[in-house]
C-alpha cells in the first residue's frame, strides 16, 4: 500500500532528508587516504547525533541478512556494490567508495547515497560515477505526476545500459516515508508508461546501482550482507530521496553546494 504523503509530511521528510544530506557531506569530506570505514561511520552517527535522528540501518534486519546491519553507513568500496559493512579497512590511492546513509527523524526517514573516489582517480571510475550520477538525475527528471514507476526506471536502465554498464535486477529504489522502505518498489531498468502512476505526495528513494564490467552478476560475501561484483570489476552507487509534487520532482536529500 502506497501512502501518499500531504504537503507538511514533505517538508517534515525534507528536514530529515537534510540530516543525510549533512552526514554524506561530512564523510565525503572526512575520507582520504588512511582513514577507516569505520572512521567515517562515526563521523555520520555523530552528525546524526547532533541533528537529534537516529539510524533506520542501526539494527536493520530484513529477510536476507543473518544478522542485524551493525552500522549507520554502508560502506562499499571497489567491487562491493551495496551493503558494504564498516569495518577497520583504511582507505587506499585510488579507492571507489560508495557511502549509503538514512537519518530517521521526528517520524520521518530520508535515505541517499553517493559515490566518489579517493585520492588518484582512474579514467574509468570518473566515467562509471558520472554516469551513474547522470543515470540518477534522469531518473529524478521522470519522477512527474502523469508519469508511471517504468518511466523512472526505463531513464536508469536507458542510460547505464547506454553506457555498457551492468545492473543488478532484484535490488532497486523504494518507496519511503515512515519507515526507510515502503511500497511501490523502484526498478533500475523497465519499460515505460508501465506500472503504478505516480501521483502528487508520493516519495521515492531512487538509487542506480552500476556494475563497471557490463554483467548483471554478484554474490553476497561471507559477511550475509555487502554484495559484490562476480567479475571482481568495480560498482557505483547513488541515490537520493524525492517527493513527486504537481510543482515537478522536489529532491529532499539534495546536497548543498556552498
Amino acid at each position: 500500500m502506497v501512502e501518499l504523503k500531504t504537503d507538511a509530511s514533505i517538508d517534515a521528510m525534507y528536514e530529515a532528508g537534510q540530516v543525510v544530506a549533512s552526514a554524506l557531506t561530512a564523510v565525503r569530506k572526512a575520507a582520504g587516504v588512511g582513514v577507516s570505514l569505520l572512521e567515517l561511520d562515526e563521523v555520520a552517527r555523530d552528525v546524526l547525533r547532533a541533528a537529534g535522528a537516529t539510524s533506520p540501518f542501526l539494527g536493520y534486519r530484513p529477510s536476507f541478512a543473518s544478522t542485524p546491519f551493525p552500522a549507520v553507513i554502508c560502506a562499499s568500496v571497489n567491487d562491493a556494490i551495496v551493503h558494504g559493512i564498516p569495518d577497520g579497512y583504511r582507505l587506499r590511492d585510488g579507492d571507489l567508495v560508495s557511502i549509503d546513509c538514512g537519518a530517521q527523524l521526528d517520524g520521518w526517514a530520508g535515505d541517499s547515497a553517493i559515490s566518489f573516489i579517493v585520492g588518484t582517480p582512474r579514467p574509468a571510475d570518473v566515467t562509471l560515477v558520472e554516469t551513474a550520477e547522470r543515470a540518477l538525475a534522469s531518473a529524478l527528471e521522470a519522477a512527474v505526476v502523469g508519469n508511471r514507476i517504468g518511466d523512472i526506471a526505463h531513464a536508469i536502465g536507458t542510460v547505464c545500459r547506454g553506457a555498457g554498464y551492468g545492473i543488478m535486477e532484484d535490488f532497486g529504489g523504494h518507496g519511503i516515508g515512515r519507515t526507510m522502505h515502503e511500497d511501490p518498489g523502484v526498478p533500475n531498468e523497465g519499460r515505460p508508461g508501465r506500472g503504478m502512476p505516480l501521483r502528487h505526495g508520493m516519495c521515492l528513494a531512487i538509487e542506480p546501482m552500476l556494475i563497471a564490467g557490463g554483467t548483471d552478476a554478484y554474490h553476497v560475501a561471507p559477511d550475509g550482507w555487502t554484495l559484490r561484483t562476480n567479475d571482481g570489476t568495480r560498482a557505483a552507487h547513488v541515490e537520493h530521496t524525492v517527493a513527486v509534487t504537481e510543482n515537478g520532482p522536489r529532491v529532499l536529500t539534495a546536497r548543498r553546494t556552498a
